[in-house]
């Protein structure tokens, strides 16, 4: 069975194209049409996905699914203007819930598992349990648990529906002192585990006085300065986060006795929650969708009613994440003519051992290699890599390249068998999708005046052999990395062991702030020349900074508007 599956008309829309259970191809709208989050119908991501298959339109589809539905008469014209002979009875729409619940769990690696779907809209969540094949709705309760972390993103200057990672990444600077506030006014725990949410204050478009008046002053406007305050209330929302959901996953283990879980929907891409999540141990397992939000509903929608193929123990059907463009040797230096650009073409050992070289030396390089991943992470095929150990790189790359809040954090990419020497984490983290304290081994020892200091004061101290990528609580968010689906990653960060003794690098996704991530050649040149990068890996094309003409140099800083 060939199926389509389509998330539309709600941010990151997605085609999703599967066949006997496998997945074939994957791709958000954005990095086609360049809008970050581009929520219009996925019409370039579904061509794309048809090209993959070596389809030449829809006729070969045993059906299109399109995830939650939508205006049929308007789905129909959409898909007739990919396909004219595009025949509707072929059209189906899933519920919303039961595609992330399938997306959750048929390319997990588990035989049976709970599955938790926390929609990060207003559909609140879901509860099904899968086995083999079969995927069913278990519970069902309408509190929008995402609301609140979105109002609260509103609150503090951010953009909801894109700009949660920023809260998640500001409350490690803060005290929950709003925390009591939160669960006295805007969320009620229940004895069954559940929650009940005043909803009044927090409905879109997140901007209700009374919660300006629970949390002390007017809401922060865009690109203000943050103070304590701002980052006590983000440490907050995120302390009750974790609360909820670790409440919820106790009483869930239960009730139901499943002993693996699956997580879904755009609130699993809480990365520091799951971590606390795999730490409270009332599952044997997680695993989480790598595209959570509505890009995960289309892959879900995709799979739902097709068999899971046989794969080894460990191992999931997502195929590394890598399943959208590709681009062969001869495209990528065409398009870099076109452009002309000054470039090395390079075998992979020499690629490689240059490109390991640069790093080393302190250099930020733009890493362009096979597949595009699929979701929110660059996962080492449209990366920014860089040497985690300089204390000056987080602030390097954050304002000199990526153009955004100098307290992003980075993720560390590591060698997965090295893993455990560096990092707290008692399993595999191929997604970027938990965090994970330093191994103590690696932290340092902080003096009693450095640990009086507050708030972004806090930034620059090197906390452990990784200083770019360690949060200022002594965790990092985590890709492990085996090689089984991107040799040529594994191969460099293997490259960068040899020679510097550290089996790390940074990693972050290929793009600047409010840019989709780079999807093409084209792309991956332009966002190398409008920002610091000091040199590109672009197949077995090598490109140095220094070398590029400057009339190709180009401003990015505000081509994107903010995130």
């Amino acid at each position: 069975m060939r199926v389509l599956g389509l998330s539309a008309e709600h941010a990151d829309s997605a085609a999703v194209l599967a066949a006997a259970g496998r997945l074939v191809a994957a791709a958000q709208e954005e990095r086609f049409s360049r809008g970050k989050h581009d929520a219009a119908f996925p019409a370039r991501a579904a061509a794309y996905c048809l090209a993959a298959a070596g389809l030449d339109g829809l006729a070969a589809l045993d059906r299109v699914a399109v995830a939650g539905g939508g205006d049929a008469a308007v789905l129909t014209r959409h898909l007739q203007t990919l396909d004219p002979a595009f025949d509707p009875r072929r059209l189906i729409c899933p519920p919303l819930d039961l595609c992330h619940a399938a997306g959750g769990f048929l390319p997990s690696p588990f035989a049976e598992a709970l599955v938790l779907v926390l929609d990060d809209g207003g559909d609140g969540l879901t509860v099904a349990a899968g086995r083999g094949d079969a995927l069913r709705i278990l519970e069902r309760h309408p509190q929008p648990l995402g609301w609140l972390y979105s109002a609260v993103t509103a609150y503090l200057g951010f953009k909801p529906g894109s700009g949660e990672y920023k809260v998640m990444g500001l409350a490690p600077y803060g005290e929950p002192r709003f925390a009591a506030t939160l669960l006295e006014h805007l969320l009620h725990w229940r004895d069954d585990g559940l929650f009940t949410l005043n909803t009044a204050p927090l409905r879109p478009p997140f901007h209700h006085p009374a919660l300006a008046a629970l949390l002390n002053g007017p809401p922060r406007p865009p690109e203000a300065p943050l103070t304590q305050r701002h980052m006590d209330v983000a440490a907050s929302l995120q302390q009750v986060t974790e609360q909820t959901l670790v409440r919820l996953t106790r009483a869930l283990a239960a009730r139901h006795p499943q002993r693996d879980l699956c997580l879904a929907g755009g609130m699993a891409l809480n990365c520091v929650a799951n971590g606390k999540l795999l730490q409270d141990g009332a599952f044997r397992r997680l695993w989480v969708q790598p595209a959570a939000g509505r890009a995960g509903a289309a892959l879900g929608a995709a799979l739902l009613d097709q068999p899971r193929p046989a794969r080894a123990a460990d191992e999931d059907g997502m195929q590394g994440g890598y399943l959208g463009p590709a681009y062969d040797q001869p495209a990528i230096e065409a398009a870099l003519r076109a452009q002309g650009a000054a470039f090395t073409v390079l075998d992979e050992q020499s690629l490689l051992a240059r490109a390991a070289a640069d790093l080393a030396d302190g250099k930020a390089l733009g890493w362009f290699q096979g597949r595009m991943e699929f979701g929110p992470r660059a996962l080492g095929a449209r990366s920014i890599l860089a040497d985690p150990r300089h204390p000056a790189m987080q602030a390097q790359l954050n304002l000199k390249i990526k153009y955004r809040e100098s307290f992003r954090p980075f993720a560390p990419a590591v060698l997965a068998e090295e893993a455990a020497a560096w990092f707290d984490l008692p399993c595999s983290s191929p997604y970027m999708l938990l965090v994970a304290p330093l191994a103590e081994a690696r932290r340092h020892a902080l003096t009693a005046k450095q640990r009086t200091l507050t708030g972004f004061d806090r930034l620059a101290l090197p906390r452990s052999a990784l200083p770019a990528v360690t949060h200022v609580d002594g965790s990092a968010r985590v890709q492990t990395v085996d090689g089984r689906h991107h040799p040529r990653f594994r191969a460099l960060l293997e490259a960068f062991f040899r020679r510097t003794g550290c089996p790390a690098l940074v990693n972050t996704s290929f793009n600047v702030r409010g840019e989709p991530i780079v999807a093409s050649p084209a792309e991956a040149f332009a966002c190398f020349m409008g920002s610091e990068l000091d040199a590109l890996a672009l197949g077995d094309c090598y490109l140095e900074k220094s070398l590029q003409p400057q009339a190709l140099r180009r401003q990015t800083r505000a081509a994107f508007a903010p995130d």
